[in-house]
């Protein structure tokens, strides 16, 4: 269920909402978000963040002409980064298969405005290592009847901020890894520009 309690207000109903987006992979949720919000005009992506400089998604920020920062353990701990963060006045940043934990400095300094999505209904299924294909391959071995994506927030700890929405998905009896993950992708597609469009609103 959505949080009620949270609620972004603006001066003008011309405003446009801010988003950072960290991704480390080719991009697929980085793209539906940006898609789905240039068709609406309610948010922009104003900087995509990645830790490796060969990202599929670093191709999406260039076709799309958005700044992206290619970041290292070192700039990711520094207060540079937060600095550089903060002149794009974000409404909330954005985990899209970003692979690195998020410092206690930057959950400080943009406290309450840091989302992810996990691709597996939390808290089963999460913690350190626990990503992508080794998500579905751990619930297709655990023979698992239903999956699914969770939408959190993030604090200090993996996988362990407070849930905003989780959406399921049955787990066939024949189903490979790769048969789940496209099944989750497409939940990951649908509800993660959605949750964003209602934390903004």
């Amino acid at each position: 269920m959505f949080p009620h309690h949270i609620r972004y207000f603006c001066g003008s109903s011309l405003f446009m909402h801010s988003l950072i987006i960290f991704a480390s992979g080719a991009g697929s949720n980085a793209a539906a978000i940006i898609t789905y919000f240039k068709q609406n005009g309610k948010a922009k992506v104003s900087l995509i963040v990645s830790n490796k400089a060969d990202a599929g998604v670093l191709d999406i920020a260039k076709r799309e002409e958005i700044p992206f920062l290619i970041i290292n353990k070192q700039t990711l701990n520094g207060t540079l980064l937060i600095e550089q963060m903060n002149d794009y006045k974000p409404s909330l940043i954005v985990l899209a298969g970003f692979m690195w934990k998020v410092p206690a400095s930057i959950v400080l300094a943009f406290h309450g405005k840091i989302i992810n999505i996990h691709p597996a209904l939390l808290p089963g299924y999460g913690g350190k290592g626990m990503y992508g294909h080794h998500v579905h391959n751990a619930v297709v071995s655990a023979k698992e009847k239903e999956s699914g994506i969770t939408i959190h927030y993030v604090n200090e700890v993996y996988d362990d901020g407070n849930i905003i929405l989780q959406a399921r998905c049955p787990v066939q009896a024949k189903d490979t890894p790769d048969e789940l993950a496209t099944r989750i992708h497409r939940l990951e597609h649908f509800y993660y520009p959605r949750a964003i469009e209602f934390l903004l609103s």
